[in-house]
């Protein structure tokens, strides 16, 4: 498994580096922003970050994260940022459904980190189920209106400055593959830490303190 993982790794930067070697300087300004752009700390990568230490449907959730990241900015650098900014309800659906789900995950960590003795010991106890795992995933992504100003709106307004916006793009799509798989499955490093419960229940802790305060955000 770890073999393949990094072959994985390994195959994705030498992809990389022979799409930067096709489109150059657009691809790499792509990547920078796109990166930029997502490696903070936020919910959906709270999620990720989880899901890695637990060893649970990790390729699942990068690939779910990435592909609809990938979605939303071949979106934005299209034109469509443009017309979700003429129609703000689309962004107001999103900002509320967002704060509910949100809010009700928090709640879940909350409970987890009260009740709950976990320990990164057997990685096929307590396992969600990959469908429960993907809606959870798909929540985070598509109920985050900073995911549609971050993808469809300021990536599609700074694309336009440039006249490869296809090499942008991609740039801006391999940057969120990049991330997220190195998110995912670079969690494991930190296991032998979370083997102490206590460590466990302080990041269930972090993340419905962070969840709750994103929640509050969109709201106010």
């Amino acid at each position: 498994m770890e073999s393949s993982i990094f072959i994985v790794l390994f195959t994705a930067m030498a992809v990389t580096g022979a799409v930067f070697g096709v489109f150059g300087v657009h691809y790499l300004t792509g990547f920078i922003v796109g990166l930029s752009l997502i490696i903070a700390i936020g919910a959906q990568n709270a999620f990720v970050l989880k899901q890695g230490l637990k060893k649970q449907h990790v390729f699942l959730v990068c690939t779910i994260c990435a592909l609809s990241d990938a979605i939303l900015i071949a979106l934005g650098v299209s034109g469509f940022g443009a017309v979700v900014e003429r129609f703000p309800l689309v962004e107001k659906i999103a900002r509320y459904g967002g704060a509910i789900f949100l809010v009700f995950y928090a709640i879940m960590s909350f409970h987890s980190a009260y009740k709950n003795q976990h320990r990164l010991i057997a990685e096929g106890s307590d396992t969600d189920s990959a469908v429960k795992v993907a809606l959870i995933c798909l929540g985070f992504t598509w109920l985050n209106p900073h995911v549609y100003l971050d993808t469809l709106i300021l990536l599609g307004a700074v694309s336009t400055q440039y006249v490869d916006v296809q090499g942008f793009a991609l740039g801006a799509i391999s940057a969120s593959f990049v991330f997220f798989f190195s998110l995912g499955y670079g969690a494991r490093i930190l296991i032998p830490v979370f083997q102490n419960p206590r460590a466990w229940q302080i990041l269930e802790f972090f993340v419905g303190v962070l969840m709750l305060s994103i929640a509050i955000s969109l709201i106010i």
